[in-house]
This record gives structure tokens, C-alpha cells and sequence, in this order.
């Protein structure tokens, strides 16, 4: 049996995860599911995949079954640590510590403010939600650049966000950061340049790039 992510290529979290299988040099299935039909909020889905009718889904080769994508990402490195790119700093408290400091600014500094622009500028007209609320839009832009100088000030005086090698907290940033160059406010990171030297360095991964081939 053969990894399978239940989720869609184009799905950010789904990205997140495939970025961290192929990183990890493991083989895997994406199976599709059908947004459009409404798949993701069946009785089947919520009972046998995810009760909050979401994706990404992983299901092992052993028939171990988990939802939500970092914790995926996590499970995926402590399962198969022997494997591919280590994700996660294993060699003492200290550095698994500042890993999980900077999977902690991921989820508390940029992903609030990227993904709600992201939703507004692009997610909420596909779903039939109307135009983006352009007032919300620069409230979240101005919130990101606050914390964004942040990022230039800790980048400054190292390569990556927890430390001397990529993990999956800077993994982590790659799907809405990406949204954010597609949808011209790439100024984010060009306009800081250790940010942008980080953000050149994490978006030419070859896993990265592998994973915007999927269709």
C-alpha cells in the first residue's frame, strides 16, 4: 500500500504536504477529491476522513490515517526520520526548541494575515462570496509588513527561521507565500532583502518546484 493524500494539487495545505513527502523522497497518491460535487461535506468524508470537512487527508501505508496539514508534516519527519531532508533539528532540546519557536511564528505572524488576503483577493470570488473587502485587505497588508520586519531583523542574522538549515517552519510558508507573489504583492519579499534572500532560497527548492508541476 502506498501513501495517499486525500486533498487537491492546488490546495495549499495539500501543497504543504506533498512539498514534505517529496522532501522526505517518499512515494505517494494524491487522491482528487471533488470539491464541486460537494465530496468534502459528505456523511462518508466527515465519518471516514475528516470530521470537519477539509483536506488534506493522509492516510500511511499502514493504514494510519491523519488530518490537518502541519500535523501531517510533522508526522511524516518523526515516522520516516531516516529519510530524504531532516525537517525537524533532532540533535538536542535546544535546537528542536528553536524549530518549534519558528514553526510557532509561521502560525502566529504570517499565515493570519497572508491567508486572509489571500482569501479576499482570490478564495472568496471563486466560492461565490462577492468581491474582496478591499478595507480588510489593507489592514492584513499592513499587519504583515509589521511582522515581516520582524522576519528581516531575525534573517539577518541567520539563513533560516529556526536556525543554520531549512525546516518545515520555513516550509510552511511556501503555499500562501507563493499566493502572494501570484497575485502581485511580491513586494512582501522583494522589498527586505535577508527576507528576500530566504524567500529565493526556500521557493528554488527542487520539492517545491516539483509540487507547482502537479496538475
Amino acid at each position: 500500500m502506498v501513501i495517499k493524500v486525500y486533498g487537491l494539487a492546488m490546495s495549499t495545505c495539500t501543497q504543504r504536504v506533498l512539498t514534505t513527502l517529496t522532501e522526505k523522497g517518499l512515494k505517494y497518491e494524491v487522491v482528487n477529491i471533488d470539491f464541486a460535487a460537494g465530496e468534502h461535506k459528505s456523511p462518508k468524508y466527515l465519518e471516514e476522513k475528516q470530521p470537519f470537512g477539509v483536506i488534506p487527508v493522509l492516510v500511511d501505508e499502514d493504514g494510519f490515517k491523519i488530518y490537518e496539514s502541519r500535523a501531517i508534516c510533522r508526522y511524516l519527519e518523526i515516522k520516516y526520520k531516516g529519510k530524504g531532508t531532516e525537517l525537524i533539528p533532532s540533535k538536542d532540546a535546544a535546537s528542536q526548541g528553536l524549530f518549534e519557536q519558528a514553526a510557532s511564528i509561521e502560525t502566529s505572524y504570517f499565515d493570519p494575515y497572508a491567508s486572509p488576503i489571500v482569501f479576499e483577493k482570490v478564495f472568496k470570488k471563486m466560492k461565490g462570496m462577492g468581491e474582496a473587502d478591499e478595507a480588510k485587505v489593507a489592514q492584513y497588508k499592513e499587519n504583515l509588513n509589521a511582522k515581516l520586519d520582524v522576519y528581516e531583523k531575525i534573517l539577518s542574522k541567520q539563513p533560516y527561521l529556526a536556525g543554520q538549515e531549512f525546516t518545515l517552519a520555513d516550509l510552511f510558508h511556501l503555499p500562501y507565500g507563493a499566493w502572494l507573489v501570484k497575485i502581485g504583492e511580491g513586494s512582501f519579499f522583494e522589498s527586505r532583502p535577508n527576507v528576500k534572500k530566504w524567500w529565493d532560497k526556500i521557493t528554488s527548492r527542487p520539492s517545491w518546484k516539483a509540487v507547482q508541476e502537479i496538475k
